[in-house]
């Protein structure tokens, strides 16, 4: 057990750090970004030895978006608490447009220059990521409803190339976002229009 975990450090760390980042998001506290930068670190060095290159990228997604979220979740010294809310119908259709241009366009590289063992699973998985993490920076309730799907993927996709700790912690993640989704909706949102 011990030379697993002195060979698999990064991913355990990269794991307890993803727990940690998801509590304190469903607490809608701002020190999940801080925490999530250090995750992707992490993370992207998981990736890149286990060839989920979408992956991979996405972490260094992450780490800028969890700049980004940061600055957002402050309020950028304008003083204004972020608040709960709804994605809204138009706004919730130029995502769905978003995601699928990301997911056929990441799909298409990956499966045409990459040696990725799922390209258009990882693609999928990455667009969702991306949109739903961008979701998280304006505090919309229904991020939530897409990181389901995704950690659902995942955890299939992470169990499929071996990486346990990984799919450790997606399995947590779909049953938090679950969690977070309730809570979030508890505290009251504003509905968009």
């Amino acid at each position: 057990m011990s030379d697993w975990l002195v060979e698999n450090y990064v991913e355990v760390l990269g794991t307890l750090l993803s727990i940690l980042y998801l509590y304190l998001s469903i607490r809608q506290n701002i020190l999940l970004w801080p925490v999530g930068i250090l995750s992707a670190v992490m993370y992207i060095i998981v990736f890149y030895h286990s060839k989920f290159y979408a992956d991979m990228g996405l972490n260094g997604y992450y780490f800028l978006i969890s700049i980004y979220g940061w600055i957002t979740w402050s309020g950028a010294g304008n003083g204004k608490v972020l608040q709960v809310t709804n994605v809204g119908l138009r706004r919730g259709f130029v995502l769905l447009v978003i995601m699928i241009l990301i997911f056929l366009g990441s799909g298409y590289l990956l499966d045409n220059y990459t040696d990725s063992p799922v390209p258009y699973w990882d693609a999928f998985t990455t667009a969702g990521s991306i949109v739903a993490t961008w979701m998280l920076t304006k505090k919309i309730i229904e991020h939530w409803l897409v990181w389901i799907i995704v950690d659902l993927i995942s955890l299939g996709l992470y169990l499929y190339r071996g990486l346990y700790p990984t799919s450790v912690l997606f399995a947590i993640y779909t049953t938090m976002a679950v969690v977070g989704y309730i809570q979030w909706k508890r505290s009251g949102y504003s509905k968009a229009r």
